[in-house]
């Protein structure tokens, strides 16, 4: 996280925002809009610069590199996890959740790529990667991570009927487990759907976009949250980075069906990252 100074002089901007351009509920409303806006994109950074990167990457990487594009992904996300760290825009306790969703995110990638889910169509020419995965796309997942981890600490998380902790993890590794047991036996996502709304359905999330607190169901934010990770897919995607079935040869779209698989995953890393941040506490 930034340090002490950073912090401070940030503040005192926004305070001199505040008092320049707030006349009234109107001008307030639209400056707290504005304020959560920055404040999400400032919490998306890691996946923010991991999506440049498969961009440009994408436009602009030379076939004929001494180095394959891939390997250059991972590289540049190493680069970007250590930058992180070393100017403190994220503290170790967060850098541990995001290892903890590299590796929950790397063994499924292993398995859904030998199973056909998807495919990443220039792996034969990098280096750095494991049973036909590139190791960036663990960084994939660690960026979900990272989202998760600094939205709580920029925004003030509270909770209103917060399920007990062993509730939620015993969801969580349901839907992980059922994200490899559907290509074998019966897909139980619906259920876990049903599952999610008994318990997160009473949960309210309150969170501080400028001065105050505001409320969200946070089944709604999971959603949300969900909704926007599709939309970088589509990104990634697009930029080749992977490809599903029917994109090999031309790109489009990826299914909405997709959303409900990212919802899921979205209960997976909630849980992870309240589990680290109570063994953190």
């Amino acid at each position: 996280m930034l340090g002490p100074r950073a912090e401070r002089t940030l503040h005192a901007w926004r305070g001199a925002l505040h008092r320049r351009f707030v006349r009234g509920p109107v001008t307030g409303a639209l400056f707290e809009f504005v304020a959560f806006g920055i404040k999400q994109a400032w919490a998306c950074l890691f996946g923010g610069l991991m999506l440049a990167l498969l961009l440009a990457t994408f436009l602009f990487w030379p076939p004929d590199a001494w180095i394959g594009r891939y390997d250059a992904i991972t590289l540049g996300a190493v680069l970007i996890q250590t930058g992180m760290l070393a100017f403190r825009l994220e503290s170790w306790a967060e850098a541990r959740v995001i290892l903890v969703f590299h590796a929950v995110g790397t063994v499924m990638e292993i398995f859904k790529v030998h199973v056909g889910s998807w495919v990443y169509p220039e792996v034969d020419g990098a280096v750095l990667q494991i049973m036909g995965v590139p190791l960036f796309s663990g960084f994939m997942y660690a960026a979900v991570g990272s989202y998760l981890a600094r939205v709580w600490r920029i925004f003030h998380f509270r909770f209103d009927r917060f399920p007990p902790l062993w509730l939620q993890a015993l969801l969580a590794i349901a839907a992980y487990v059922n994200f490899f047991t559907h290509h074998y036996t019966v897909d139980l996502r619906w259920v876990l759907f049903a599952a999610s709304v008994l318990i997160y359905g009473p949960c309210v999330v309150w969170f501080r976009p400028d001065e105050r607190h505001r409320p969200m169901p946070l089944l709604l934010g999971l959603l949300l949250v969900a909704l926007f990770i599709w939309f970088a897919e589509n990104i990634g995607t697009f930029a080749r980075a992977w490809s599903y079935p029917g994109q090999e040869f031309s790109w489009r779209p990826v299914h909405m069906a997709k959303l409900g698989s990212w919802y899921l995953l979205m209960l997976i890393s909630f849980v992870l990252t309240c589990l680290v941040r109570e063994r953190d506490r």
